[in-house]
């Protein structure tokens, strides 16, 4: 064996390649095969080859860099086996085998029949339909896989509607202060959405825009919207539930709280009164 490029000297200079084309024409096989041949060759001196064992074999085990861990592996087959055997020998590089037998081994074939996209789709897809294979998967890696299957938006706006009518799903979301203030935000820019939409579309909105939008308008505009918000999104939370007496009674002094609140702002819209009476006063201030 010569570097790459070494040349047989004759009349003519004369290259490895060359040589090893010549040759796989002469004996009618490829020039790959010829040149895997030779290097399997130049790897086993006469005196460390076996002829118990095939050349297969020999070229699996050529791939150990080490010569001494070369040599004494060819001598040495594995455990509880009498000889060598082409999986045996991949098993020893660490490359694949052709019949799997540990989970691991067989792992390594999927992914290797799953490497065209449209296979893995499919493979996928059959797999997450069997609840036991699905029930064995770590949660971290469940969460992965929820991850990559809704990156798109309309699969994930679809997916997290479905997920947030259920009441202990959407508890145990709004507990995480990011997740609450991403749907008060939410909230937020669809209300905003709708008013634009309102402005372009209702025959009103001209006369609307006309009003003098002062800070007080703004403040109680905004109040209300956020009651009505709150109460949107807490209300629904009750049904099935059983309050208990006292709990029943602290939330009809409240309603009557508001009731009486809604009266006067009522009251100061109309007539730009907003005297408060005694009997008010002490109902606000929950006396």
């Amino acid at each position: 064996m010569r570097e790459i490029g070494g040349q047989e000297r004759s009349e003519e200079p004369f290259t490895v390649r060359a040589s090893l084309f010549r040759l796989a024409e002469d004996i009618g096989l490829s020039y790959a095969s010829v040149t895997h041949a030779r290097w399997t060759a130049s790897r086993w001196p006469k005196e460390r080859r076996q002829s118990g064992v095939s050349f297969t074999v020999h070229k699996i085990l050529a791939g150990i860099t080490d010569e001494r861990e070369r040599f004494a592996a060819i001598l040495t087959p594995p455990e509880g086996k009498p000889r060598w055997t082409a999986d045996g020998a991949r098993r020893r590089v660490g490359r694949q085998v052709e019949r799997p037998i540990t989970p691991q081994e067989k792992v390594s074939a999927i992914h290797t029949l799953a490497r065209d996209e449209e296979v893995a789709a499919v493979v996928t897809t059959d797999l997450l339909r069997r609840p036991t294979v699905v029930a064995q998967v770590k949660q971290q890696d469940r969460v992965r896989v929820v991850e990559e299957l809704t990156r798109d938006d309309h699969v994930a706006a679809e997916v997290t509607t479905g997920l947030l009518r259920r009441p202990d799903v959407a508890f145990r979301a709004m507990s995480d202060d990011t997740a609450r203030h991403q749907v008060n935000h939410a909230q937020v820019e669809r209300d905003r959405q709708a008013r634009e939409h309102f402005e372009e579309t209702n025959l009103a909105a001209p006369a609307i825009r006309r009003i003098e939008r002062t800070m007080e308008f703004m403040d109680l505009v905004t109040a209300c919207h956020m009651f009505v918000a709150a109460a949107g999104r807490v209300v629904p939370g009750l049904r099935d539930h059983h309050l208990g007496e006292d709990e029943r009674t602290v939330v009809h002094e409240n309603v009557s709280r508001v009731r009486a609140t809604l009266d006067w702002i009522e009251t100061a819209v109309d007539t730009g009164r907003v005297d408060v009476d005694g009997e008010l006063a002490r109902l606000l201030q929950g006396e």
